[in-house]
């Protein structure tokens, strides 16, 4: 039998499985890639007697390749927190799905577990800009408030690494983050003494302040969009700086494109509670789009269609 393990690559993904593999110890096979990398399945080659786990990765975008692994016999285990439309019936099929807002996959696997490794969870809420839910967690933890500054920032740099059109973009390859991340039980332990951890806060800061003088494409009241420059950073802090404006401006919407090499954009989408619509019905719109009620995202967005996204974009979120 064969374990194989297929995370997004982002803070959620990587401390899902974190805390999974810390309560339940096995070598596997890794299959991850950048965030927006979500047909992960598609590269899963597995069948009778083995077990695949899948963390933070949308069903919907998977149902065909989830299918054939059941068809073959495969065991699988599915948290995710995506929209995930009608999720088969199997007998091989365990699904851990919520799609609620205030909810990432770090917490579903929390529930899971019973909050055997809670303080994963928190970095991975963090990373997914859920500071009100990752400081319960920590709460429930006594931790201080320095304690709980140093997830917040691990969590944001775990997660500032993901974004990116391939792993080119990224500082260093989700496998390889996964692999120094997991040498440790404790998130603090990590952040204290792996190099990584500071190289990824510095390219972050430094990222995020140049994103912050780049000016709006278009702005209101209720909503904003930026279209960053053509560069690696830019598609490497897009999914960081959309977090960082819905912190400074709740109220609003937000948009923030970026140019792919090949053309056309990459989009990240921040919408408010208060909006008439979410992020995700809002994104789905568009054939490569999808994500979660307050936060989604457009891996490829035509040139051509650049425009009319943000008419459409003004007349839904004001």
């Amino acid at each position: 039998m064969r374990n194989i393990d297929v995370f997004n690559g982002d803070a959620d993904g990587l401390c899902s499985l974190r805390q999974l593999r810390l309560a339940e110890p096995a070598d596997s096979q890794l299959i991850t890639g950048p965030k927006r990398d979500i047909s992960l399945l598609e590269r899963v080659d597995a069948g009778a007697g083995d077990s695949v786990t899948v963390l933070d990765v949308s069903l919907e975008r998977n149902r065909a390749a989830l299918l054939a692994l059941l068809a073959r016999g495969a065991r699988v285990r599915y948290f995710d927190h995506h929209f995930a439309g009608e999720v088969p019936v199997h007998a091989n099929l365990e699904a851990v799905l919520d799609a609620s807002r205030g909810i990432c996959t770090s917490v579903l696997v929390d529930r899971y577990l019973k909050g055997r490794f809670r303080v994963w969870a928190a970095v991975g809420a963090f990373g997914d800009n859920l500071d009100d839910v990752a400081l319960e967690l920590g709460a429930s933890l006594a931790l201080g408030a320095a304690e709980l500054e140093k997830l917040r920032e691990l969590g944001r740099s775990l997660n500032y690494n993901a974004y990116g059109e391939s792993e080119a973009d990224l500082l260093i390859r989700p496998a390889r983050l996964y692999a120094r991340l997991a040498k440790y039980e404790d998130p603090l332990q990590f952040f204290a003494k792996d190099r990584i951890v500071t190289r990824l806060q510095a390219a972050r800061h430094a990222d995020l302040a140049a994103a912050m003088e780049v000016p709006p494409r278009r702005s209101s009241e209720r909503s904003a969009a930026y279209l960053l420059p053509d560069r690696p950073s830019s598609r490497r802090v897009l999914g960081a700086f959309a977090n960082h404006l819905a912190g400074i401006d709740p109220r609003r919407a937000h948009a923030v494109l970026a140019p792919r090499t090949k053309g056309g954009y990459i989009v990240s989408l921040r919408v408010p509670a208060s909006a008439g619509s979410s992020a995700e019905a809002f994104c789905r719109q568009f054939p490569t789009g999808g994500g979660r009620a307050g936060a989604a995202g457009i891996d490829d967005l035509p040139e051509a269609r650049m425009q009319k996204f943000l008419e459409q974009f003004a007349a839904a979120f004001g």
